[in-house]
């Protein structure tokens, strides 16, 4: 598994939100290094959605910065966000079902036809599913063909769609980040192996990932390194290799005790 490096691509210091009298984030301290897969785990209202509402820029915070590449953010709303390379999957993914995987793959970034077809809007879909088919292949995803819609593909699938469609927008001179909300929740067993190594093709890629999930067996078998929130505030940072599932639950159900103390 790779280490992160001397820069991370997204840092956060002494993050603090507060929703008047609730504080809930209480000075974290987090980061993601290019090809870093890190776990953010926690029990329900430990914060770990508010958090990701800050890294993508969909939250601001009370206190804290943000840096991207070393150097300082403010992200006033997500597109911001998603100018500096930072790219959110959500539970629900976002897709359109009613169209096919490679107009999926390409909203908001269509390829317009030649000439006075280009000037009238209308789009070059050959253009867009050969681009497709080789995004897809540079991360070692088959799914179906490309003309098949989103409404006719299985949970695995959609999902496979929802991460790659994110992954082409972070590749670049400068790999950004994936921020992975519960991304196998609703997913069988084989569904979430795909899942789990398609995450692991895209960090081998470079690009940094943050995974929140439930699910520790994925966050053990996929993530570098592990943070756990508890009441808003980050209790364990720690490399996968070094605990074990039974301290993990322990600094989820608050039965251990902080690393920081």
């Amino acid at each position: 598994m790779n280490e992160p490096a001397q820069t991370p691509v997204l840092a956060l210091s002494r993050i603090d939100m507060h929703y008047g009298y609730v504080r809930a984030l209480d000075a974290i301290d987090f980061h993601v290094g290019p090809g870093e897969v890190v776990g953010l785990l926690g029990d329900n209202g430990a914060g770990k959605s508010t958090l990701l509402k800050v890294m993508s820029g969909a939250h601001r915070p009370t206190g804290g910065e943000v840096r991207v590449h070393g150097e300082r953010v403010d992200f006033d709303s997500p597109s911001d966000a998603t100018a500096a390379g930072i790219q959110m999957v959500y539970q629900d993914l976002a897709l359109v079902d009613a169209l096919d995987i490679a107009t999926n793959l390409n909203i908001g970034r269509e390829i317009l036809r030649k000439g006075i077809f280009g000037l009238l809007g209308f789009v070059d879909h050959k253009a867009q599913r050969r681009r497709s088919e080789a995004e897809l292949d540079r991360l070692g995803v088959r799914t179906a063909a490309m003309t098949r819609p989103v409404e006719m593909l299985s949970g695995g699938q959609r999902q496979v769609v929802a991460l790659a469609r994110s992954a082409t927008r972070v590749t670049g001179d400068r790999n950004g980040v994936l921020l992975l909300d519960e991304p196998t929740a609703a997913l069988g067993y084989e569904q979430t192996q795909q899942v789990q190594a398609l995450i692991r093709r895209m960090a081998d890629q470079g690009i940094a990932i943050v995974l929140v999930t439930h699910n520790l067996a994925l966050a053990t078998e996929v993530c570098d390194r592990l943070a756990v929130l508890n009441r808003g505030q980050k209790v364990a940072d720690i490399p996968t290799a070094e605990t074990d599932n039974d301290q993990i639950v322990g600094w989820i159900t608050g039965a251990r005790p902080s690393m920081f103390v």
